[in-house]
């Protein structure tokens, strides 16, 4: 993965949503797995706190000030809704919504350390990642 991303024309900046009431930035692995994939995560020095109380985003605007390029959503036990997301006051202006670049990671295989993780969490973002970078082109689908 770490060798295919290196070929990235660009590193999309992420924002990784683990909870959406309040907000959550995602944990350290899901970090580190953000940047084996390709991206930057836009949230990395909350990713740095192990307690998710310590990842809560007290303000929204703060999401809107980061400007990510690229939003991933995975609330534990329930489905992510990129409409909701894309509805919130002001959002309207971060590049990821502004674009349609809303996405879910399903919780089991990204939200706990381990295997599923490692292979089809990270496989999951690397793939967003690579479907975003400004040359990919693939038969069939619309860029």
């Amino acid at each position: 993965m770490r060798e295919s991303a290196s070929t990235f024309q660009v590193r999309p900046s992420v924002y990784f949503e683990e909870w959406d009431e309040p907000l959550f930035a995602g944990s350290r692995w899901v970090s580190e797995l953000v940047e084996i994939a390709g991206g930057r995560d836009c949230f990395a020095d909350y990713a740095q706190h192990s307690l998710g109380k310590d990842r809560i985003i007290a303000d929204p605007a703060e999401v809107v000030r980061r400007a990510p390029q690229i939003i991933l959503g995975s609330w534990c036990g329930k489905k992510f809704r990129p409409e909701n997301v894309a509805a919130r006051p002001g959002w309207e202006v971060i590049p990821a919504v502004r674009d349609g670049h809303l996405h879910e990671v399903k919780s089991p295989i990204i939200l706990q350390p381990g295997p599923a993780a490692l292979t089809d969490g990270l496989a999951r973002i690397h793939d967003i990642l690579l479907r975003w970078q400004p040359s990919a082109t693939f038969p069939g689908v619309p860029t």
